[in-house]
């Protein structure tokens, strides 16, 4: 079985149609959004048109982000980052708040030997494989992950780095991201689990795309627009 898992588009549609393409040449039997599908600003109303046109054909599976569940609160005065998610209110369909903070925290498939999540199964703001700055020990990791049934694959989103691991039976993957890298490269990420047997393979695929394009789309409409463009020019998300 081959599964395409991506996420953390962060509303870069150029981004997000490059790696839809390069995963169509894969032919995956699943796809996954592990999600923060909307918070950013190169096309989030392009990014979740496309988002949902993928769901719409190829039946991706979603679990929402930490960004998904803001867009779904209320804003008051007192809101964090009022001012940005204001202008994405504007730029997306009225329901598109409500859908992605709707989302499940955790998903899984393969007859349940893959789990995927943003953060954790059971917290789209919680680092799976985070601690500070560095990577968390397996204590750690365990700790966070509790029961994972029969699961010999978990993938998570949310921290934009890569990494692979393994501890005991269990392989534990960080994806990296669409979108807003925090590595130098600006290259698109996502991940190819192929699976046989039991057995699991990972291949971590990196994208080019017209960077430029999103750059300037960024500095032209979006709020906060040349900190973004730099972003997604430079490789380095100071999120």
């Amino acid at each position: 079985m081959k599964i395409a898992v991506f996420g953390d588009v962060h509303g870069n549609r150029f981004a997000l149609e490059a790696v839809a393409q390069d995963i169509k040449a894969h032919q995956p039997d699943a796809w996954v959004n592990l999600g923060d599908q909307l918070f950013g600003g190169a096309d989030p109303a392009g990014a979740w048109q496309l988002q949902q046109h993928l769901k719409a054909e190829y039946g991706v599976l979603e679990v929402r982000g930490n960004t998904d569940e803001r867009l779904g609160q209320p804003l008051t005065d007192t809101t964090e980052k009022r001012e940005m998610l204001a202008w994405l209110h504007e730029q997306l369909p009225e329901s598109a708040g409500a859908y992605v903070a709707g989302l499940p925290t955790s998903v899984s498939l393969a007859d349940g030997q893959v789990l995927a999540a943003h953060g954790t199964p059971d917290s789209a703001w919680t680092y799976l494989l985070r601690d500070g700055n560095a990577w968390a020990h397996d204590d750690l990791v365990q700790e966070r992950l509790s029961n994972t049934g029969n699961a010999r694959v978990v993938i998570v989103g949310h921290s934009h780095l890569e990494h692979l691991r393994q501890i005991g039976a269990l392989t534990v993957v960080n994806a990296g991201a669409v979108s807003r890298q925090k590595d130098g490269s600006p290259l698109a990420r996502w991940v190819l689990l192929e699976g046989e047997g039991g057995a699991w393979n990972v291949t971590f695929r990196r994208v080019p795309y017209n960077i430029e394009a999103a750059a300037q789309w960024a500095e032209q409409h979006a709020y906060h627009g040349a900190k973004e463009a730099a972003q997604l020019r430079n490789g380095k998300d100071s999120k």
